[in-house]
């Protein structure tokens, strides 16, 4: 895990295990199969991402293969920023995206105190821009002004297994892109404990 502070927050990269990415997908294509299942999962209509599906994945499902490897990032991150151990670790919900030909995901932050995001799927990105700068499908981090020696945009162009951890306050926003096939992701959002998510107690 690298933790990052492009511009002030700080900001974890790491990679998911192969494994993990498998059985998310699996997971996710079971639940796309069955349509009664979808409809009772959909969590579109409590995001702003103009998007093809946005679904929660079970409970139960996350409990057994995803709540133990998220605890130990999650408890590295808040140690490496910050030299302190956490001790409780809620999650509070835990979506997937899944990301077609045009659609894209506005300027928004999330609830809760650590928020993350994770690639399960992507496409081979083909840009008609000339443009040096390569924004499809990626994701840009919004904090701040540009100024000397500040930046105030971070941008992450995608892999399969990337996963980001950030500060749920942090804006961000997600790209369209011109190209057949699916973005697939995950997010979520945890409470820490409050004694250290917020930075104003004694």
């Amino acid at each position: 895990m690298k933790v990052l502070s492009p511009f002030g927050p700080k900001i974890a990269s790491l990679k998911l295990s192969g494994s993990s990415i498998r059985k998310i997908n699996i997971e996710v294509d079971k639940i796309i199969s069955k349509k009664i299942l979808l409809k009772k999962l959909d969590y579109s209509n409590k995001l702003v991402g103009q998007v093809k599906q946005e679904f929660q994945l079970p409970k139960v499902f996350i409990k057994k293969n995803l709540e133990k490897i998220l605890f130990k990032i999650v408890k590295d991150y808040i140690f490496k920023s910050l030299g302190k151990k956490i001790s409780k670790i809620k999650i509070k919900n835990f979506w997937i995206v899944r990301q077609f030909n045009d659609d894209y995901n506005p300027i928004h932050f999330h609830d809760g105190h650590i928020s993350g995001v994770g690639y399960l799927k992507i496409p081979k990105f083909v840009s008609k821009n000339k443009k040096l700068s390569r924004t499809d499908g990626s994701i840009d981090f919004i904090n701040g002004n540009k100024m000397l020696l500040s930046e105030c945009i971070f941008n992450h162009q995608p892999k399969v297994g990337d996963m980001i951890l950030f500060p749920h306050y942090l804006m961000h926003t997600v790209y369209p892109f011109k190209t057949k096939g699916e973005r697939r992701s995950f997010s979520f959002n945890l409470e820490i404990d409050k004694k250290i998510a917020n930075v104003f107690s004694k």
